[in-house]
């Protein structure tokens, strides 16, 4: 019976299906103080921002709340217009899904079928892997080289039978980039038969002139690019899940025949729109999240340990020797943060910049596990 078929017999599974291991969630706050009658629990798990919405955004959720007994607009018209226009590009090249996780499981779905191949750099997002996996494609995973994105290891893995290559810049976990002459190489000679996803679920915590816009540079100098963008992170929206991608209108076209028609909520895309061009609040926050970086890695280093550099997101990387025994210790004293297997790589775990106190919780934790902390070579 091939991948792609239908399941065993007397059963409805598919056969794509065996083996694979969903991705699993960071436990929430509440049920790590339940499970270890903790007084205080402090994320920092998940990448999320650690300010919530903007206040404009926190206003228009309260009107929406008012009208929550009717459904969404499913074609989310006014959030893809104000898009459009904040980038500069045609409104059908803009599609909104429930985060930019949900684009890349539905471009996933609208271009893959079972054999095909879809390239991607390793460690880094599970859902590169997992998405092909359920249809019943092939993953391909190349190595990082230096902790980064090997864009010509990448380019030489592709075949004629790969649709998709998926790029994170930045790069989660790793929290490194690929700069503008890198991937300018990259798209020089990438073949024309492959779309790239050019995931920026980052961009806006970016400070540094070699990085690209690649909404400006790649799709619309002409490239095959989907290039992904979020508002879970430094707009503060991680629980409303809104995200979009920006691409070519047959892949957008394509991506609305394979979308849920009322998967973006109401709140969410209030909440969205009342952000869109605050540039003044995501300078302010992206100024904090600098010292929050700072903050952390010099945290880290105090403890022995050697985060990968440089980290231009929210979050660091660092290896442990026992990964699995530093998280459960630091989970043990109210700290969580996220063990690296499912993302490839067993070895580390990745650490968001919260708040200035949050990390100051994280080092009071860190000075009493460490005999728990021999760092293993990078």
């Amino acid at each position: 019976m091939s991948q792609g078929s239908a399941g065993h017999a007397g059963s409805p599974v598919r056969v794509a299906l065996d083996g694979l291991v969903p991705y699993e969630p960071g436990k929430p706050v509440e049920e790590v103080q339940r499970e270890l009658g903790l007084e205080r629990v402090v994320k920092l798990a998940s990448n999320e921002g650690p300010y919530g919405p903007f206040p404009a955004a926190q206003e228009a959720i309260a009107r929406t709340a008012l009208e929550l007994n009717r459904y969404p607009d499913g074609g989310a018209w006014r959030l893809r217009r104000a898009l459009a226009e904040r980038h500069g590009v045609p409104f059908e090249k803009i599609t909104v899904c429930a985060g930019a996780d949900a684009v890349i499981g539905f471009v996933a779905l609208a271009t893959l079928d079972p054999g095909d191949e879809a390239v991607t750099g390793w460690p880094s997002f599970p859902s590169y892997v997992l998405d092909p996996l359920k249809l019943g494609a092939i993953p391909v995973r190349v190595p990082l080289a230096d902790d980064r994105y090997d864009l010509d290891a990448i380019l030489a893995a592709v075949t004629p039978r790969t649709k998709l290559v998926f790029i994170a810049a930045p790069n989660n976990p790793t929290g490194t980039t690929n700069n503008r002459a890198e991937l300018d190489a990259y798209f020089g000679r990438v073949p024309p038969h492959v779309l790239t996803v050019l995931d920026q679920a980052y961009l806006e915590y970016v400070d540094d002139p070699e990085y690209p816009d690649a909404i400006e540079e790649y799709l619309k100098a002409g490239h095959r690019v989907l290039v992904l963008r979020t508002f879970s992170k430094i707009y503060g929206l991680a629980g409303l899940r809104v995200g979009y991608g920006v691409g070519p209108p047959e892949v957008i076209t394509a991506i609305g025949k394979v979308r849920r028609a009322f998967d973006v909520t109401s709140a969410g895309q209030e909440a969205a729109l009342a952000s869109i061009g605050d540039d003044e609040e995501i300078a302010r926050r992206r100024t904090a999240n600098r010292a929050a970086m700072a903050q952390l890695i010099g945290t880290l280093r105090d403890h022995g340990l050697d985060p990968v550099e440089p980290a231009v997101a929210n979050f660091v990387f660092v290896r442990v020797s026992d990964a699995v025994a530093v998280n459960d210790a630091l989970l043990e004293r109210g700290v969580i943060v996220r063990p690296m297997g499912p993302f490839g790589a067993p070895d580390a775990l990745r650490v968001t910049a919260g708040t200035p106190e949050e990390i100051e919780f994280l080092a009071d934790a860190l000075g009493t596990v460490g005999e728990l902390l021999p760092v293993t070579s990078s």
